[in-house]
């Protein structure tokens, strides 16, 4: 039986979990599960766990194999769990060492040495970026151009889990956007831990907004370039001139905002204030006018009262953001902000659904101001695609891959129809 890879979190691990499956595949293992875990809540800890149970009942017979944040922050507690073969690091997860000796490992029988993390925080390099086995058939490719984290957020057990800032080279990305545009990706997608911290730790420290004029410039046959989650407080000049004057660079941008309350954004140990967030949006928008603009929030970090928490739900208004992603404060082992004072988890829960509901407010409101607009779809799947701005399209009759210009007629179930 084949290698199955099952991801949890973001599209770093999306991109990663095919690297996984090549590598797994390249070193003969077969009937085996790996799960591709993330950290970043709680939640997300146990639904992987649940998961490996799950898959355990369903497939007795095969190897079970944890990899992702959660793998290398807790490693002893899935070593612990019976279902579990094998625990493997995040940074080794990329190496196909890695799964040769997972490989060595089940041949010999022997399970009881299940742990295989390495010290994340010694990682200076990325792996090599590779093209072979990666992306086929699908209309938008990710590439990753950095990973890591340097800053150190008082909620966010990520750098633990992916190690320090690291970069890809400028002419080792632009080779790899190049043959994913010549195998016939219409849309590339520039992802990272914290992107805007790109470049930092290479030679003559180039930054992200570099990287993307470089793209741009070398791959002319590129039709759609984005941009992944980025830190507004890091954006550099050039990329703001790549916002201004390239359409082919995508008018959407995805913000780590997690407040709109100066005294939890201090708390949290980020490096903006709330005007200065709202500034940048008011900044983008008169760039690019059309731009679409979302961003993570947390409902509930520690100490967080109801006015604090007015604050984050009239950020969404005041920022004109379109696309909301809310996370519940999720203690993690080992951070700061586990230590401070906690608020209610029904409480938590209460916001969260309230910030939900205005993030749903506000994509309908955007939704209903498309229409009667012109957009240029790229088709994703035989049912939608997404336009410029990465609203949903219900879409029909149309081969993926495809780049069509539809004008919109109206929406239904959080999509544009045409």
């Amino acid at each position: 039986m084949s290698v199955d890879v099952v991801t949890f979190g973001c599209r770093l691990n999306a991109f990663e979990s095919e690297v996984v499956r090549l590598e797994a595949v390249r070193a003969g293992l077969s009937d085996t599960i790996v799960i591709n875990s993330c950290a970043v809540t709680g939640e997300a800890v146990a639904q992987a766990r649940q998961q490996v149970r799950k898959l355990k009942r369903e497939r007795p017979s095969a190897r079970i194999v944890v990899t992702g944040c959660a793998a290398q922050t807790q490693a002893e507690m899935f070593a612990g769990m019976t279902e579990v073969d094998r625990v493997v690091g995040n940074d080794d997860k990329m190496q196909g060492e890695a799964w040769q000796r997972a490989r060595a490992a089940f041949d010999g029988g022997g399970t009881s040495d299940k742990i295989a993390v390495t010290d994340v925080m010694s990682v200076r390099r990325m792996a090599p970026l590779r093209l072979e086995g990666l992306q086929q058939g699908l209309p938008r490719a990710l590439v990753q151009v950095q990973n890591g984290c340097d800053h150190r957020c008082t909620f966010c057990i990520i750098p633990f889990g992916r190690g320090n800032s690291r970069s890809v080279p400028v002419e080792m990305a632009v080779a790899l956007v190049r043959a994913l545009v010549e195998r016939g990706h219409p849309e590339i997608v520039l992802t990272g831990v914290d992107l805007t911290s790109y470049g930092a730790d290479l030679p003559g420290a180039p930054k992200l907004g570099q990287l993307t004029k470089q793209i741009l410039r070398d791959v002319p046959e590129l039709k759609r370039l984005r941009i992944s989650s980025v830190d507004s407080i890091e954006v550099d000049r050039d990329l703001l001139e790549v916002i201004a004057t390239d359409e082919r660079l995508m008018p959407h941008l995805h913000l780590s905002l997690q407040s709109g309350d100066d005294l939890i954004l201090k708390r949290m140990k980020r490096r903006h204030s709330r005007r200065q967030a709202i500034e940048f949006c008011g900044q983008v928008r008169h760039l690019r006018p059309d731009i679409a603009l979302g961003a993570d929030i947390i409902a509930g970090f520690p100490t967080e009262t109801e006015e604090m928490f007015a604050r984050s739900l009239d950020l969404i208004d005041e920022s004109g953001l379109t696309f909301l992603h809310v996370f519940p404060y999720s203690p993690r082992p080992g951070t700061p902000a586990s230590r401070m004072p906690q608020v209610e988890r029904g409480l938590v829960k209460e916001r969260a659904r309230r910030l939900r509901e205005a993030g749903e407010a506000a994509l309908r409101r955007r939704l209903v101001s498309e229409i009667g607009a012109t957009r240029e779809i790229l088709i994703e799947s035989g049912t939608q695609g997404r336009t410029e701005h990465f609203l949903p399209v219900a879409i029909s009759g149309s081969a993926p891959g495809q780049v069509r210009r539809l004008a919109i007629t109206g929406h239904v179930d959080g999509r544009l129809t045409t």
